[in-house]
């Protein structure tokens, strides 16, 4: 019998970890990537290039897979043009391929309710542009799934926590700052409780999605991955501190800021829409997927020592300036 391949779209925060799990249950592994750099040759692993948004390239890098997942996202700055059409040629081409799609999904469309608690039957709100993107591609999807197209199953995560995950409240900048004894950055109010998902609980979570233990059950409908418990961001950082032997002066960014530094850095000016997701509680619900896998997030012990390993080797940063 042939080896299922499963094909990761996507070499970012995420795709790497579920490639490691992948190839850890001896399964074949294709990763495409968009960008000119194929990254380290791994034993096990076809790194492919090819721009997924285009259908007739998202088919050939899908061709004989059984499961997708898509790990995929366009810069912040670029969601207005590239967002849709990325999910419709992955659809079209996990559709060709005859694949499972399993999508990393965030929080973005839910309409925040005044207690910030967040499952998966929350209405869907416009309160960012952003957070409409993520509705419209949604929809596409469980819509392609209704159709009979291809079985998708869409899981969501809330903001990034874990080593190697650059694009968090707790990247190198934050260690950065931190080492150099400077202030360490918060979004909105550092005292709002706000969950945080582990970046290797999410590729977890996703593996289980394609997993055969949820072909039956596991697709047509959206799913929240495990979540360690919603604590503030004052809490986080000053354990992540503790953990190095820092203690933490913590401030706030203004929106002001932010548009300032979008004037160089286009990213950065698509923040302040999405800043009230802080200033109130954000709590994610993962019962259900908790329920029906047997799944729990990792102890919160465990993600702060191997958050804070990761953070040691910016210790070096001391010695070198960083921006105020």
């Amino acid at each position: 019998m042939t080896t299922p391949l499963h094909v990761v779209v996507g070499a970012g925060q995420v795709g790497p970890l579920i490639v490691e799990r992948l190839l850890a249950r001896g399964l074949r592994v294709r990763v495409i990537r968009r960008g000119s750099a194929p990254g380290p040759a791994r034993a096990g692993v076809d790194t492919v290039r090819a721009d997924v948004s285009d259908p007739r390239a998202a088919a050939d890098a899908m061709r004989g897979a059984s499961v997708v997942y898509h790990t995929g996202n366009p810069r912040y700055d670029r969601w207005p043009a590239e967002l849709l059409p990325l999910t419709r040629g992955i659809i079209a081409g996990a559709t060709r391929a005859g694949a499972r799609l399993v999508v990393l999904d965030n929080l973005y469309m839910y309409d925040l309710p005044s207690d910030g608690h967040l499952s998966e039957d929350t209405a869907i709100g416009t309160r960012s542009k952003k957070g409409h993107l993520r509705a419209l591609a949604a929809a596409e999807l469980l819509a392609a799934h209704a159709r009979g197209d291809l079985p998708v199953a869409i899981a969501r995560a809330s903001d990034f926590i874990g080593p190697g995950a650059p694009r968090t409240i707790f990247s190198d900048r934050f260690w950065k700052r931190l080492f150099a004894g400077k202030s360490v950055e918060a979004f909105g109010d550092p005292d709002q409780p706000h969950s945080l998902s582990y970046t290797p609980d999410v590729a977890d979570g996703l593996v289980t999605l394609g997993s055969p233990a949820a072909e039956a059950t596991g697709f047509g409908r959206v799913w929240h991955l495990p979540a360690g418990p919603a604590e503030t961001p004052r809490v986080w950082m000053s354990r992540l501190a503790a953990a190095v032997g820092r203690t933490p002066r913590i401030v706030s960014i203004s929106p002001l800021l932010l548009r300032a530094v979008g004037l160089f850095m286009p990213e950065a000016r698509e923040v302040p829409e999405m800043l009230y997701q802080w200033r109130q509680p954000f709590i994610l619900d993962d019962r259900r997927f908790r329920a029906a896998f047997g799944a729990d997030a990792t102890p919160v012990a465990t993600v702060v020592a191997e958050t804070a390993a990761w953070g040691r080797s910016f210790d070096s940063a001391v010695r070198t300036p960083v921006a105020a």
